[in-house]
């Protein structure tokens, strides 16, 4: 087909339009799920405030929720001294926070017992020994969510560091007195370092984590992490808790919201104070057996939830296939010297040059409002990578079963 001097084979012209519809999809994806809006304060909806050791408790204000912060601890003596006094000094009026030892097999009971000897919010418990099932994390979770005086449960993970002392109030804020709210999700983010690994751990998990919490904000909540969120003691027992899952390694977060939450009861939270930090994974190994882990359990996951997670990765397969043929006929117009060629390969540029630099705004505009390390131009190796890696993972590599 003649368009202008050019003589653009028909072919090419097709595959062109298929780019650029698919173009536009991941564009959608993007600016719906993955943006993160700006922060604003609804001056209708008045948010807490926190309360500082100086000002007097009324016990009987409506805006003091108790709310027990609940952590499960295997082998984790180095790192509950660093991060547990975190938890335990934040600025909040009325906590708890419960440690349950899951068999530990070092120092974290005396460690427990020195750090409740200074701080009497922290209370204790353990899985027996003789307990023998899949997930002991899950029953540990659940000693400690039994345990808890309070309705409002939050969790996170033995060698994870909030934000800030206010870590408790953001996420409380989420309890929204308005309307029903029974799930609150935050973030959990990992620290920073040198190095290739932890470049591709970050952005991995900055990616997921807007993903999932855009999802939430579009009412279609498919997973949290247990590292940052929440959720009411009384929703947790009227869906029989973990129970339908102890047959899995995971699902103590992810499953346990993708079976259960609903999008008019769930919320997010997303300021920087709202989030918990973690030292990323050190190895290839670890973080291949990490990642394993947790696409180990999304076959369970409800089939739209299915549909909508692979909606992203099958589009942007299907883009860069799109982008390679039309890459090669232009080469071959211009092998046989037929100059529409520079306009097949400029058009696939330009393409590239549109997607790329979508990702890299939205994705750098959301981590400076989520007050996490932004990402680097290598994004455009993360983005053919990884869902290269993920479907290795969940076509061949085999299911087993361990403990936590």
């Amino acid at each position: 087909m003649n368009i202008g001097q050019w003589n653009i084979p028909l072919l090419d012209l097709y595959l062109a339009g298929g780019m650029l519809v698919v173009l536009l999809f991941q564009l959608y994806f993007y600016l719906r799920y993955i943006r993160l809006p700006r922060i604003r304060k609804d001056a209708s909806t008045p948010r807490l405030q926190p309360k500082h050791a100086g000002d007097q408790l009324d016990l009987f204000d409506e805006d003091v929720r108790g709310v027990s912060v609940i952590i499960a601890a295997r082998n984790e003596e180095r790192n509950l001294q660093d991060y547990l006094p975190s938890i335990l000094e934040q600025d909040y009026p009325m906590f708890e926070v419960i440690v349950v030892d899951d068999g530990s097999e070092d120092n974290t009971r005396a460690i427990l017992d020195d750090i409740a000897f200074h701080y009497p919010r922290l209370r204790r418990s353990f899985v027996p020994n003789q307990a023998r099932i899949i997930s002991s994390k899950k029953l540990a979770l659940n000693l400690g969510i039994k345990a808890a005086r309070f309705d409002y449960l939050l969790f996170t993970d033995a060698d994870c560091r909030p934000a800030s002392k206010y870590w408790i109030w953001e996420m409380m804020q989420g309890f929204d007195r308005n309307r029903p709210t029974d799930v609150v999700l935050g973030m959990g983010a990992y620290f920073t370092r040198k190095g290739w690994l932890n470049r591709l751990i970050c952005y991995d998990t900055l990616f997921l984590s807007l993903q999932y919490l855009g999802a939430a904000r579009a009412q279609h909540p498919y997973m949290g992490v247990g590292r940052n969120m929440a959720y009411r003691k009384d929703w947790f027992n009227r869906h029989k808790g973990f129970s339908p899952y102890l047959g899995e390694r995971a699902g103590d977060d992810d499953l346990l919201i993708n079976r259960n939450a609903e999008g008019s009861t769930t919320t997010t939270i997303t300021s920087p104070d709202s989030l918990t930090f973690s030292p990323a994974k050190r190895t290839w190994k670890e973080w291949w057996h990490q990642k394993k882990r947790h696409l180990g359990v999304s076959h369970h996951y409800t089939l739209m939830s299915r549909l909508r997670l692979g909606f992203e990765p099958v589009t942007r397969a299907i883009w860069y296939s799109l982008a390679i043929l039309l890459t090669w006929d232009g080469c071959n117009l211009l092998f046989n010297e037929d100059q529409a060629g520079w306009l097949i390969i400029g058009f696939v540029g330009a393409m590239l040059l549109i997607r790329f630099l979508t990702r890299l705004i939205t994705l750098t505009v959301s981590a400076k409002r989520l007050g996490v390390e932004r990402p680097k131009a290598d994004i455009l190796v993360w983005d053919i990578l990884l869902p290269l890696f993920s479907l290795w993972i969940l076509l061949f590599s085999p299911r087993k079963q361990a403990r936590w």
